[in-house]
């Protein structure tokens, strides 16, 4: 199955203007946005969609009442959709709708949508870094710390999710759609990656008690650490309240910084992701602060030396 990863999440929420807002901060280009929602993108077009709880459109909530209605994955081409389809049918109900987008529910009940990618070629950032001992890639009077500095996120990474039953939720994935583990935390859960990217995962599914089934979080790719850092200092000078880092995780070494959000979720900024191919032999460890993160700070106020030179 030549699934690429997630091409956008829909979720159902209280207070949309307050989504809506929290989006735009955070950095994503809104689409279609108005008083019900709207479509918040990433450079590639992958993207966040906001409802009202009460939309008529939106698949049935979870029983936790889980915000996030839908994940929709994005496919390399119609053979692939095909093959979907075909596949999920034998045991369950899989819609279509007029553009040939597919929707169904995994084996935990979320809901799960699948399309020809709507993921398009966007003009990138390569973090340029002067590293001693190595040609410098950033030359002579470049400026590396730039306060005008624009960002918008690549690119929508993964999904968290909280399964009551973690086995059956691995198995689903693994079985019906090709999805391998790259990496797991004993006791808690897999790391997983579709067929059609070297991402480290486009999925982490995390066991817990039914009552907390649902999404933990969802993060956008960013071009580097600088831009990461910079966007989550921008991000908390407007007011928003951080979770979890800056920091750097040992599964997938990606940097990370984590956000409360209105949505029911924390919401990441991450960067740097290891790749991985069918080649690598899966690690695993048993959870825990020091086998989640190499490194994790917590943002000060800015400051600056002083004192009396004398």
């Amino acid at each position: 199955m030549n699934i690429l990863g997630p091409d956008e999440l829909v979720f159902g929420v209280d207070d949309v203007e307050a989504c809506c807002q929290y989006l735009t901060d955070y950095g994503l280009l809104p689409v279609k946005k108005n008083a019900n929602g709207g479509r918040f993108e990433g450079l590639d077009g992958t993207a966040i969609v906001i409802k009202h709880r009460d939309d008529d459109s939106l698949p049935a909530a979870l029983p936790t009442g889980s915000m996030l209605r839908e994940t929709v994955y994005g496919v390399a081409d119609q053979n692939t959709l095909d093959a979907i389809e075909a596949e999920l049918s034998k045991d369950r109900n899989v819609g279509k709708d007029a553009s040939g987008k597919l929707a169904t529910v995994d084996d935990s009940g979320f809901t799960l949508g699948f399309q020809v990618s709507c993921r398009k070629p966007f003009e990138g950032k390569n973090e340029q870094v002067n590293s001693p001992g190595f040609e410098a890639l950033r030359g002579p009077n470049q400026i590396g710390a730039d306060t005008a500095y624009d960002i918008v996120p690549a690119s929508l990474s993964h999904v968290v999710y909280f399964v009551p039953d973690g086995k059956k939720a691995e198995a689903f994935y693994i079985d019906r759609l090709g999805f391998k583990v790259v990496d797991r935390f004993t006791q808690l859960g897999p790391f997983l990656r579709p067929a059609g990217t070297l991402d480290h995962h486009t999925l982490f599914l995390i066991e817990t008690p039914a009552h907390m089934q649902g999404c933990e979080h969802f993060t956008f790719h960013l071009a580097g650490p600088n831009e990461l850092l910079l966007a989550g200092k921008r991000f908390q000078d407007k007011g928003y309240e951080s979770f979890w880092g800056p920091g750097r995780h040992i599964f997938g070494s990606n940097y990370f910084w984590y956000f409360n959000s209105p949505m029911g979720v924390h919401v990441e900024y991450d960067a740097d992701m290891d790749l991985h191919d069918d080649s690598w032999e899966p690690r695993e460890a048993m959870a825990s602060a020091d086998a989640s993160q190499i490194f994790n700070f917590t943002l000060a106020a800015n400051w600056m030396p002083g004192g009396d030179p004398h």
